[in-house]
């Protein structure tokens, strides 16, 4: 790829922010910067953008070395990182990666617009779940999004290559996402492929990376933590009920954060001691027992914590409107919130709502309780799924180890 000079590099790059709909204010802020940073490569005989220029930049003009150094650094720093950041990813790319999704809509182009909706049907069509459904659509949309940065107006024009330069944007983000990425990405191309739009099978060409799901270690709370956390819930008012029930329903029950979510009076047989409901990522229908201390606690909420609304979702948002939580809500501020009200570090592992469920499966295991079993309570289709909480039994892995003879020379 031929390397162009600063300045029109700058160009291009401002051409592509308009395009995405930046503002008045957010292009004068960053016109203001492009042209400091001209002025500083030019005093250095400098005609072309490199990472060391932009890092030579930042230090001149605002010691972004030492304040990082000292751990000083402000937002108004980082933002100044990001601009850097953003020309050189343009350079490499020729887009802008890393922008905020949630408050925009991504896909402007009408063209593009059709042909997410007509593959969102199509996903809904195959019963995926809700879940997966907007999983694949809003990482396809920022596929296309890319090829529309990329000059191609129609996915008739799609290419291998076009592909392979989109993965490498995906450079830096944790396994996980790019694992995500990349399977929309393939149930995208082979929609494509089904409608007759792609001529080529460039899903089976698309490369997975290279791991597997059983060499992450799950987080997993300890006991004391645990207490610790749930301990700082204020059980004395409603929204303090509230998350007391959800959170004993996923470290008790190991109940995915969207299961919770979709409760209804329905799932509750009381007479029975049994919740009822069907997953929403795989859609079969489980039942477990209700221990004591997570019946009673759903009944404290429902008695005195629940708004009065005509919903039959079981938990309701505290703040008007009264109405369950949304879809794109995973409840991971809940539990970051109670972990800064216990002092608890929020930096040492994924302390998410999911890591309550990764702890119920371990305190099963911790029990002697069959993987079959713990299958069975999560909803797990096969063991495979749930052997992976199998590495955080220190004690069990140890049992698994052999007594091997000393090499003697």
């Amino acid at each position: 790829m031929q390397q162009k000079p600063l300045k029109k590099l700058l160009q291009e790059l401002e051409q592509e922010l308009l395009r995405l709909g930046y503002t008045d204010g957010s292009m004068i802020f960053y016109r203001n910067r492009w042209k400091k940073i001209t002025q500083f490569a030019e005093e250095r005989n400098e005609i072309f953008y490199s990472e060391q220029l932009g890092i030579d930049y930042v230090e001149h003009h605002y010691q972004i070395l030492k304040k990082d150094f000292d751990k000083t650094l402000s937002q108004k720093d980082t933002q100044e990182l990001r601009i850097i950041r953003m020309i050189g990813d343009f350079q490499l790319h020729h887009t802008v990666l890393r922008r905020y999704y949630k408050h925009r809509k991504l896909l402007t182009d009408p063209y593009y617009i059709g042909v997410s909706k007509d593959f969102k049907k199509a996903c809904e069509q195959k019963g995926y779940s809700k879940v997966t459904v907007n999983h694949y659509v809003k990482q396809s949309e920022r596929f296309m999004d890319y090829l529309v940065s990329q000059g191609i107006r129609s996915c008739h024009d799609i290419e291998h290559l076009f592909i392979i330069g989109y993965i490498r944007t995906l450079a830096g983000y944790t396994y996980k996402t790019v694992e995500q990425n990349i399977c929309s990405i393939r149930s995208f191309l082979r929609y494509l492929q089904d409608q007759g739009i792609l001529k080529t099978d460039l899903a089976s060409k698309t490369p997975m990376i290279q791991a597997r799901k059983q060499t992450r270690i799950p987080s997993v709370w300890t006991k004391e933590e645990l207490d610790t956390l749930i301990g700082a819930i204020d059980r004395g008012n409603p929204k303090g009920k509230r998350d007391y029930a959800i959170i004993l329903l996923a470290c008790v029950l190991g109940l995915r954060v969207a299961d919770i979510k979709n409760l209804t009076f329905g799932c509750f047989l009381w007479e029975e001691k049994k919740l009822i409901f069907t997953q929403s990522k795989t859609m079969e229908t489980i039942t477990l027992p209700i221990p004591s201390e997570v019946g009673w606690a759903v009944i404290d909420y429902l008695k005195y914590g629940r708004p009065k609304v005509d919903s039959p979702i079981v938990f309701i948002r505290q703040i008007a409107p009264f109405l369950p939580f949304s879809e794109s809500n995973h409840l991971h501020q809940m539990i970051r919130a109670y972990m800064r009200i216990a002092h608890l570090p929020t930096l040492k592992k994924h302390r998410g709502m999911h890591s309550l469920r990764h702890t119920a499966a371990a305190r099963m295991l911790e029990h002697d309780i069959p993987l079959a079993v713990i299958s069975d309570v999560l909803g797990h289709t096969n063991t495979d799924s749930t052997a992976v909480y199998l590495k955080v039994d220190i004690n069990k892995l140890k049992e698994c180890c052999l007594d091997t003879p000393e090499v003697c020379l």
